[in-house]
């Protein structure tokens, strides 16, 4: 059966593209129709999510290699999509890092790196792509976090980061409705992806974070990133028209629980 939703001729920009969700998500898009460009700091990996994508539609990705903290390259980024497709239609800020630490040993270095990559990058990508998707009526869709709901211990920046990319989507979707353009935010339980192992677990911890998955998420278990994908590209399309300014969990109904 067909998918209800379509993003053909629509123009969508993908950080984070190179791997885990923003691959998936970059897949999919693709499948749907969409014309994308990429962005992400491996070259390698976008090569083969846009070889992936390719697989699926006959539509080149443009592939735009570079770093979301460098303010040059979030140029680079709007002004090569414009160049290439003459419009934005869709904003995933996919891109993003994971760290540990709490009030006790979290460094101001810390602090900076991880606000930077996770919050100052999609507040400016955002500010630059505006006035292209006010053209359009398009859409933003940002990645944020259970914990920009919750509370975790030991994960004091990162909370800090998500809670701040909700608050921002609630505000720009107030400031960009009039206009037409829609935000939201989705926030992911535990999903399978290269995040945490890149924040510092290792396998063996991993396996163990993952197995504990069973009793954290009443659904019981973690959720895979195709699962994600879906729910970026329902709130990116036209499906979902009359929604805007929400966070929405992608989480097994792990926002639910209340500590025992």
């Amino acid at each position: 059966m067909a998918s209800p939703i379509s993003l053909a001729g629509k123009v969508a920009i993908i950080t984070g593209a190179s791997s885990g969700i923003g691959a998936a998500t970059s897949v999919l898009f693709s499948k749907l129709g969409a014309k994308l460009a990429l962005s992400g700091r491996n070259a390698d990996n976008l090569k083969e999510t846009s070889d992936s994508c390719k697989e699926c539609c006959q539509e080149e990705p443009l592939i735009v290699v570079g770093d979301v903290t460098a303010e040059g390259s979030r140029r680079d980024l709007i002004d090569r999509t414009v160049d290439k497709f003459g419009k934005i239609d869709i904003l995933i800020n996919n891109a993003g890092i994971l760290t540990t630490g709490n009030i006790e040993n979290t460094t101001l270095e810390a602090y900076d790196n991880i606000m930077d990559t996770n919050v100052r990058s999609v507040f400016h990508l955002t500010a630059l792509a505006v006035p292209h998707l006010i053209q359009t009526k398009g859409s933003i869709v940002n990645l944020s976090s259970i914990t920009g709901i919750k509370a975790f211990s030991g994960l004091l920046g990162y909370c800090l980061s998500k809670a701040a990319i909700d608050q921002m989507t609630r505000c720009v979707s107030l400031d960009l409705a009039p206009k037409g353009v829609r935000v939201n935010a989705i926030n992911p339980g535990v999903i399978v992806t290269n995040l945490h192992k890149r924040g510092g677990l290792s396998e063996e911890a991993y396996a163990t974070f993952l197995e504990n998955c069973k009793a954290s998420h009443p659904l019981g278990r973690p959720g895979d990133v195709e699962e994600v994908a879906n729910t970026i590209a329902f709130l990116a399309s036209d499906a979902s028209s009359f929604i805007t300014g929400v966070s929405l969990p992608i989480d097994g109904g792990r926002h639910n629980l209340c500590p025992r």
